[in-house]
């Protein structure tokens, strides 16, 4: 069957009113052969359609597996998608190949759950307000109400949900306020633990954030533990969740280095900026159809 939107883009999306209807965004992902890169660009050339970029793939010549991003520019996108669909999944389709046709001006409405720990979560306020990352921010979710009225200044929704001894009640109320709102869920230091059934009910990806001292330094004080332990490089992973804990396809990665004359406190401030940083991009990266899933893995273009 055809894959007409992101997977993980709700055909309901808002749109960027900025924008203009014409930039279109193609993934093509299967098992590689000869001639898909041409059968795409002749389909889009009959549309009179022009390639912006082009990036492509394959994780070996002889039967492996082919990954490509296309970004083109065709006018009246919206109207002549339905057509254009046709002509992917008759040709790309029949060719065992799955697709994926988004369009920029859509963009991706993001839930951001966060803790008592706010750099990542204004990080990420700010270089949307700053234009910088192309999505919708739905609202701030948290279990603590410390960082309520930060969140409102930036014109976003807040939601304080506490969890208490029993997390199902929370989920539920997360549930609750992202079905059918949302296309992705971040995790901006949110410190508990996603179930399971969490995951399979929300039905979109999660994006986490961690220090990269794990598995080495698990549990409280990471980094006075780092420190004990002479620790030269801090660290940050952004990733998405899966069931495995901390084990879900790595997005984007970053290292400072660091030496014996930094204390425990000098360490933990350049692994918030190092988290900062990492998840921005995995969230700009996502938001903008640059990542895609391959088993435990990822392509990142």
């Amino acid at each position: 069957m055809p894959a007409t939107t992101d997977p993980h883009t709700s055909p309901q999306g808002n749109s960027n009113p900025g924008s203009v209807d014409r930039t279109g965004r193609l993934i093509v992902t299967g098992q590689d052969h000869p001639g898909i890169v041409a059968t795409v660009s002749t389909i889009l050339q009959e549309f009179g359609a022009n390639i912006v970029s082009l990036d492509q793939y394959s994780s070996d010549a002889e039967g492996g597996s082919f990954f490509q991003r296309t970004v083109f520019d065709l006018a009246d996108l919206s109207a002549r998608r339905p057509e254009l669909e046709v002509q992917l999944e008759k040709r790309l389709g029949s060719q065992g190949l799955t697709w994926t046709l988004t369009l920029e001006q859509q963009l991706k409405r993001v839930a951001i759950f966060a803790s008592k720990s706010d750099h990542c979560l204004v990080e990420l306020l700010w270089r949307h307000r700053r234009g910088e990352l192309k999505m919708d921010v739905a609202m701030v979710v948290s279990n603590h109400s410390d960082h309520a009225e930060v969140v409102r200044q930036f014109g976003v929704p807040f939601f304080h949900v506490p969890v208490t001894g029993d997390k199902k009640e929370a989920e539920r109320e997360h549930l609750r306020l992202l079905k059918g709102n949302v296309d992705l869920v971040v995790l901006a230091r949110y410190m508990q633990i996603i179930s399971d059934e969490f995951l399979v009910e929300v039905d979109v990806p999660v994006i986490n954030i961690h220090h990269s001292f794990l598995p080495a330094f698990i549990g409280a004080g990471p980094y006075q533990k780092a420190k004990e332990r002479g620790v030269k490089l801090i660290g940050a992973t952004a990733h998405y969740v899966t069931r495995d804990l901390d084990e879900g396809p790595i997005i984007e990665q970053d290292v400072v280095r660091v030496d014996h004359a930094d204390t425990a406190a000098d360490l933990a401030r350049y692994g918030a900026d190092v988290e900062r940083q990492v998840l921005a991009r995995a969230v700009s990266w996502h938001c903008e159809d640059r990542v895609v899933r391959w088993g435990n893995s990822t392509i990142v273009f």
